[in-house]
């Protein structure tokens, strides 16, 4: 599909509706983001200086605490060599160092590309290569790999006095960025594309991108004073930094920063801190019900009022069980990476028993572009075709890569997101599936999603995920499978549960059980490594 002009769409570009979010319009709260990320943030050191805004284990910094790091670690941040329009880079898990690194940058107009230590050593050299940085910084104390790789690397340890135990690569010579005065045209982050191939991609990610997300996604999840937010997904994942992490602290709520998600750690400070919002990918949810169910525990979480999930597709049978176990309604949402990330998610009032992912949120320009003459959609897939948006939370491209950036993005700002979608009658959005994932048999669209969500349905089963196989004239359906611990699933048990559930053109060739499907650190699964696993599995 070519991105220039003369396109017909399914349907001419629309603009979603301006709305009130927690009684103030979306248009007035777009018009006071500030230029950076830490103005606000500052603003709250001082508005709510007694105010708790950050946990990090047993360290416990109210606002007026949290606002001198900021500006202590601004000044660090002259003193080691940093200039304005400077990339450096943090090899780092969540914890107050990665924070205070964040916001001190924006202070200084230096870019921060933020890497989670628990990839390879193969995928770290690859970023670093890539994003040349002034200086890398590896928060040791919050991550035993991130010291490993300071360690080989060669960087320096350092002992700071507020942020604890960290390494320091030597300066590099590198040329700075310009400085935007213009928040929508400075760069606060760099956050890289989970590819497991090529060059990884340093999705370019503005201060007003992300600003947009902390305040829209932050008050429609009605964020505010008083309010403890749960934060296990890496910052290093744009969700974990814009929705998560931004937007607590711009609202002026308190962040419990969590390394990595430990489903005993986590429903044991759901009650002793009295948790009040939980954001998480599906994956962590079905861990926890499988934790709760393992032990015979039941759960306690006396304060909590708002969960969701995002990340990777919901299915409905998950979205019973979490409902079930909470007593909250699990909302939704959706996104990618290159749109800081959220695109639509479900408002705090809403109550669905589908798995839509709300609405587009309000100002943001969409539209859907016809998939093509390839296969045959059944009804519950009418009117569907790949979703483009435009609007602030758009990424600027992928770093010093213009080819990449002009595959995707047009001159006028228009984001192809790869996804395959559509809309009800009431403006929600349901997302079909990838469109890269997209398995055409015999003629007929299969869309992954559809059948991990019967898959799932089984008892015994906690995750799956489906991919296409290439054979002669044709792709297959294969399915990675993984079980409930101690569960005795056999494949013939669960293909004709499957079968009776499936039309026969969407059963799967081939079922591989696994002890567990290969993820991100943010539990997103890597479809990418099991493609190449089906296709090795093929050939076997």
């Amino acid at each position: 599909m070519a991105l220039e002009g003369g396109l017909t769409a399914l349907s001419a570009p629309r603009r979603a509706p301006d709305e009130k979010i927690f009684g103030r319009l979306a248009s007035n709260l777009v018009a006071e983001l500030p230029e950076r990320l830490s103005t606000r943030v500052l603003d709250n050191a001082e508005r709510l200086a007694g105010q708790p805004a950050l946990v990090d284990g047993e360290v416990r910094w109210s606002y007026a605490e949290l606002g001198r790091e900021i500006r202590a670690a601004a000044e660090w941040l002259d003193t080691l060599g940093i200039r304005p329009g400077d990339r450096i880079m943090t090899v780092s898990e969540n914890g107050r160092a990665q924070v205070v690194l964040l916001l001190a940058a924006s202070e200084r107009n230096v870019w921060v590309a933020i890497v989670n230590s628990r990839l390879s050593a193969q995928e770290v050299d690859a970023i670093r290569n890539n994003c040349q940085p002034r200086r890398v910084f590896y928060t040791s104390e919050a991550s035993s790999d991130a010291e490993s790789h300071g360690e080989r690397h060669g960087a320096e340890a350092f002992e700071h006095p507020s942020l604890g135990r960290l390494r320091l690569a030597p300066l590099a010579d590198v040329d700075p960025e310009p400085v935007a005065a213009s928040g929508a045209d400075q760069v606060a982050a760099m956050i890289y594309t989970s590819g497991t191939t090529g060059t990884p991609k340093g999705v370019m990610l503005t201060h007003r991108g992300i600003l947009y997300i902390a305040s829209l996604s932050g008050g429609m999840r009605h964020l505010g004073e008083g309010e403890r937010v749960y934060a296990v997904l890496p910052m290093s994942h744009v969700f974990g930094l814009s929705s998560v992490c931004l937007g607590s602290l711009y609202n002026g709520a308190c962040l419990y920063t969590v390394p990595r998600f430990d489903a005993a750690v986590m429903l044991e400070t759901l009650e002793r801190e009295r948790i009040t919002v939980l954001q998480g990918v599906p994956a962590m949810f079905a861990r926890t019900l499988e934790f709760l169910r393992r032990e015979e525990r039941s759960l306690v979480a006396p304060a909590l009022r708002y969960i969701s999930a995002g990340g990777s597709p919901l299915d409905g049978d998950l979205k019973r069980r979490v409902e079930a176990l909470f007593g909250l309604t699990l909302h939704n949402g959706y996104g990618l990476t290159e749109a800081s990330p959220t695109i639509s998610q479900t408002r705090i009032d809403d109550r669905f028993d589908s798995n839509t992912v709300g609405r587009i949120l309000p100002l943001l320009e969409y539209r859907l572009e016809p998939l093509g003459d390839a296969g045959e959609d059944e009804p519950d897939h009418a009117g569907v075709g790949e979703l483009w948006v435009r609007g602030p939370n758009v990424m600027k491209g992928y770093f010093r890569q213009p080819a990449a950036t002009r595959a995707c993005l047009t001159e006028e700002g228009w984001l192809n997101t790869g996804d395959i979608a559509r809309f009800d009658e009431n403006g929600q959005l349901y997302i079909v599936g990838r469109s890269k994932e997209l398995i055409i048999r015999s003629g007929f669209n299969i869309y992954p999603p559809d059948v991990e969500a019967v898959i799932n349905e089984h008892p015994d089963v906690t995750l799956s995920a489906v991919v296409g196989r290439q054979v002669d004239g044709n792709e297959e359906v294969v399915a990675f499978v993984q079980c409930e611990p101690g569960a005795r699933v056999e494949v013939s048990e669960l293909k004709a549960f499957i079968a009776e559930r499936l039309a026969p053109y969407k059963r799967p060739t081939q079922l591989v059980l696994m002890d567990a499907l290969p993820a991100t650190a943010s539990g997103k699964i890597l479809k990418g490594r099991l493609r190449e696993l089906a296709s090795r599995e093929g050939t076997a």
